[in-house]
């Protein structure tokens, strides 16, 4: 089980490589095939609703066929057949599908690592291994900043986008050799997405799923990239370079959340407090918007920081999720979280639309605007949420 873990973490990189990539290709894309930012947003959009789309499948074939089988062939379909796409695009709908493709591959990487903890793992442990595997995976969004940058100024990216096609396809089938099923649960009891959607307790906890990790995930996958580049001027690489602080900062808050619960014996307030700061950083930004690259790769850097309570709400909603319905729970709690990626994408897409001929800074104004209203709804309902420690 451990290699397979190994493994399954090795797939993560990747997941989180190809939703974050994008903010380096900007200027490449819109050079070579006319990619524009409102293109990449709805391309980046589809990545994650056909991502989380994925999630109730995915979840029926995790209780029901095992993480192995549902991981390493939809990986190497999905995955390895997106990015080989995605090499030879000519337009932007050619990403756009390529990107789409991509999301069904990643879709099962993080829940089938999820579904073992919660099956092989004590509960209590829960937060910290899910926290421990989105950080270590999170390296992805890391080499999706300056290290992208890099290889694409060196070999181009289409042989960039070419050898993660094979490294894809590499990993998917690494996770069928290495990879065991945990047993099955037996019971007598029955249940569906449905059963755990008339459940009250994670109906105060979606709401801040749907929009916890919107803000990080949508700036340091796409308009943290358009917005240095058009405010202040940067290049592909100076854009890499802050994008790698983001996504450092990122890794630093999965880790600093993961054991706080236990340590604070709360995980509402945890998750509470994270997020309502959050929501002030993107205030922040919204008020100093153009004083000070230096000062807004910082702000980056926090809201990144700040927004990786993920793997916390993951086990605050686990913690009402009875045994047998393990793998279509998970999967629900992602399909909100990576859902409202999506969603926002395509919103911020039309902001920035709207706003783009008013003047540099106001596109990314409204947007930003966007992010720190909607978590502060989030945080309003869960405020009515129950706490839990295992």
């Amino acid at each position: 089980m451990q290699a397979g873990l190994i493994i399954l973490c090795l797939a993560y990189v990747l997941s989180q490589f190809f939703r974050a990539f994008l903010a380096v290709l900007t200027t490449d894309l819109g050079r070579d095939i006319g990619a524009s930012p409102e293109d990449l947003a709805f391309a980046s959009g589809l990545w994650f609703l056909i991502f989380a789309a994925m999630q109730i499948p995915v979840g029926w074939a995790l209780d029901r066929i095992g993480p192995r089988k549902t991981a390493s062939i939809l990986l190497l379909l999905g995955g390895g057949g997106g990015a080989a796409l995605f090499a030879v695009a000519t337009t932007p709908m050619h990403v756009s599908v390529a990107m789409g493709l991509i999301g069904v591959g990643c879709s099962p990487v993080l829940m089938a690592s999820y579904f073992i903890f919660a099956r092989e793992f004590p509960p209590a442990k829960f937060a910290t291994l899910a926290a421990v595997m989105l950080g270590v995976g999170s390296i992805g969004n890391l080499v999706a900043s300056y290290p992208t940058a890099l290889a694409v100024e060196l070999m181009g990216w289409r042989a960039t986008l070419g050898g993660l096609a094979f490294v894809s396809t590499v990993v998917a089938m690494g996770i069928w050799v290495s990879v065991t099923d945990p047993k099955r649960v037996e019971t007598e009891h029955k249940g569906t997405v449905l059963s755990l959607l008339k459940n009250p307790a994670l109906w105060t906890i979606l709401p801040l799923m749907l929009v916890a990790y919107a803000p990080s995930a949508a700036l340091r996958g796409l308009w943290a990239g358009p917005y240095l580049r058009d405010v202040f001027g940067l290049s592909t690489t100076q854009i890499g370079q802050v994008t790698l602080i983001m996504g450092a900062a990122m890794i630093a808050g999965t880790f600093a959340y993961g054991p706080l619960d236990r340590i604070l014996k709360t995980r509402k307030w945890v998750i509470f407090g994270g997020n309502a700061l959050g929501a002030g950083a993107l205030a922040f930004l919204c008020l100093w918007i153009e004083d000070s690259v230096w000062f807004s790769a910082l702000l980056l850097a926090v809201i990144g920081f700040l927004g990786a309570s993920f793997p916390v709400i993951m086990a605050h909603g686990r913690a009402f999720i009875p045994a047998h319905l393990v793998g279509r729970g998970v999967t629900l709690l992602n399909l909100f979280g990576i859902g409202g990626v999506g969603l926002a994408q395509f919103a911020t897409g039309r902001i920035h639309a709207a706003n783009v001929n008013i003047s540099p800074t106001a596109p990314y104004t409204a947007i930003f605007a966007f992010f720190a209203v909607a978590l502060v709804f989030g945080c309003l309902i869960y405020l009515f949420s129950r706490d839990s420690v295992d």
